[in-house]
């Protein structure tokens, strides 16, 4: 039997993969103006990174407290793509996928970059503090003992299990110490000034560095921008409604396509066809509302009242839909919709499009999820897990909402609602119990920059919603570039106009670009992706 406290555990694992968000802190700067007094030496990098093959890395050494730069110092993996054309190199672009906890290394190998960026410059990417390969975070396991304390104290039960192995450093993992890290790196590789990508937490990391070293940062782009002022508590809850609102996208884009996946012809058709699935596979039909009717929906024997069962049905979805939930949670022994590998497979696909076609395919049988997860794959995940609510409540400045504790406790514990759970688990202040914030942001500036910011953001991301990209661009200055449809993260994508304006930006600080269409879909709607174990990504 599975305790509360290890439940929370994985579920969480599934639900953090797609959290897009990020911090900065602010500490003297005495200890970053220290010459590091190394060589970077290249090789290959760790197979668990999965890097291109021409991808190298190099281990360097960095204070673990910069307050403190004789102190213990930590391991940072650094990986490099060498600029393809040397002759018309541009200098170095430092990136960051996000999280926080994206693992780094593989970033710009792992993305179907535009030519000119693969070839004008080295694309650079320093691993965060705390992961894989840069002195990973390691944190015991979780006890029966803990079941309580990791529903009441969750913030102090998790800070205590992951100082064990090196009392004092989860402390040190955190936005601004993972900025200067980069800063640390900069100067090992003998430049004056380096260009910054930042997807999703990317974005306050960057930001956070352009801050401290207005005069090493050339350009800066910021991608799928967040809201500083949401750090962290309100995060993952501006994201709820903007996920349940792209799973109904998803729906009707794969009503639109019944010709392919034959689950139906309205969004309503194919949500009916997918719940069952998910039922299927943990018990109890899921607590999302399933999306508006359409008058194709109307039974045909009450067709001459078309609208009153259309309203009756929309008015009634979310009630019934978390009614039906709870009473065959209830009823069914071990029943649980977080058991469900499609409904987390549905979360982590809703802001990729990309990914929608392996949703269709694993809702009418033609794909089927991997027999087991690899335990790479696991450590990973676990990795990350750790590293994220680490630097979260280590920088939260929200205030708890102490009222949401009932709702937090039901979702999460109760009926594992996937979508609800994430947000209200912060908002609540459970998350943090205990775990006080241990920095203060960096407030975040665009003072001394050269270069005015670029920021790309699209409209419908619930990931990073629209508005709050809108404050980031407000705080920095930045030149917006707005992208249509929800998808989240832009590099990669073939969006050609959009890779135009990128390079542009890169190479002249400037373009005229303000708003592209979305990317295309690229990923085929008929053949399922490899077998990875991961399951996403583009």
């Amino acid at each position: 039997m599975t305790s509360p406290g290890r439940t929370r555990i994985r579920r969480l694992l599934a639900a953090v993969v797609t959290i897009g968000a990020v911090l900065g802190v602010l500490t003297a700067p005495s200890a970053a103006d220290a010459s590091p007094a190394q060589t970077l030496r290249w090789g290959a990098c760790p197979p668990i990174h999965g890097a291109g093959p021409d991808v190298r890395c190099a281990t360097v050494r960095v204070p673990r407290d910069y307050a403190d730069p004789t102190g213990p110092s930590i391991d940072i993996l650094v990986s490099r793509l060498p600029a393809r054309d040397p002759g018309r190199r541009r200098g170095v672009l430092i990136g960051n996928p996000g999280g926080p906890g994206g693992d780094a290394i593989a970033m710009f190998s792992a993305l179907p970059l535009p030519d000119a960026m693969r070839d004008e410059w080295d694309l650079v990417a320093v691993q965060p503090r705390g992961l894989l390969s840069s002195t990973p975070v390691e944190c015991a396991p979780v006890q029966e003992s803990d079941t309580l304390a990791a529903i009441t104290a969750a913030g102090a039960l998790n800070r205590e299990r992951c100082d064990k192995s090196r009392p004092g450093y989860v402390r040190t993992i955190t936005t601004e110490n993972t900025a200067r890290d980069i800063e640390w790196v900069r100067r090992l590789l003998g430049v004056d000034k380096v260009s910054l990508y930042g997807i999703s937490y990317g974005t306050l990391l960057m930001s956070t560095y352009a801050t401290l070293f207005p005069r090493h940062t050339d350009r800066l782009v910021l991608d799928s921008g967040v809201d500083p002022s949401w750090i962290w508590n309100d995060v993952l809850a501006s994201q709820t409604d903007g996920y349940k609102r792209r799973v109904h996208e998803m729906m009707a884009w794969i009503a639109q396509h019944d010709n392919i996946y034959h689950l139906g012809t309205t969004p309503l058709a194919v949500y009916r066809a997918w719940s069952a699935k998910v039922t299927e596979e943990s018990g109890v039909p899921p607590s999302l509302a399933a999306p508006p009717a359409q008058v194709a929906d109307v039974p045909p024997g009450l067709r001459a009242v078309a609208q009153q069962y259309i309203a009756g049905a929309n008015l009634t979805a979310e009630a019934r839909a978390g009614v039906e939930n709870l009473i065959a949670t209830l009823l069914v022994p071990g029943g649980n919709q977080a058991t469900s590998s499609l409904l987390g497979l549905t979360r982590l696909a809703a802001p990729d499009r990309n990914a929608w076609p392996l949703v269709a395919m694993r809702t009418n049988g033609r794909a089927t999820p991997p027999a087991k997860i690899s335990p790479q794959l696991i450590k990973i995940l676990t990795n990350l897990q750790q590293m994220q609510n680490l630097i979260m409540c280590n920088e939260n400045q929200v205030p708890a909402q102490p009222a949401q504790i009932p709702a937090a406790v039901y979702a999460d514990f109760v009926v594992g609602d996937v979508f609800d759970a994430p947000g209200l688990y912060y908002a609540s202040g459970l998350a943090c119990a205990g775990a006080p914030p241990v920095v203060r942001p960096v407030t975040l500036s665009n003072r001394g920059l050269a270069v005015q910011p670029l920021q790309i953001q699209s409209l419908g991301d619930p990931q990073t919603p629209y508005r709050g990209g809108l404050a980031m661009q407000r705080v920095m200055r930045s030149r917006l570039i707005t992208v249509g449809g929800g998808d989240h993260a832009q590099l990669g994508r073939h969006n050609a106009p959009l890779d135009r304006a990128i390079v542009e930006y890169l190479r002249t600080g400037r373009t005229a670009v303000r708003s592209v269409p979305q990317a295309p879909i690229t990923a085929s709607l008929t053949t399922p992706p490899p077998r990875t174990g991961i399951g996403l990504g583009r």
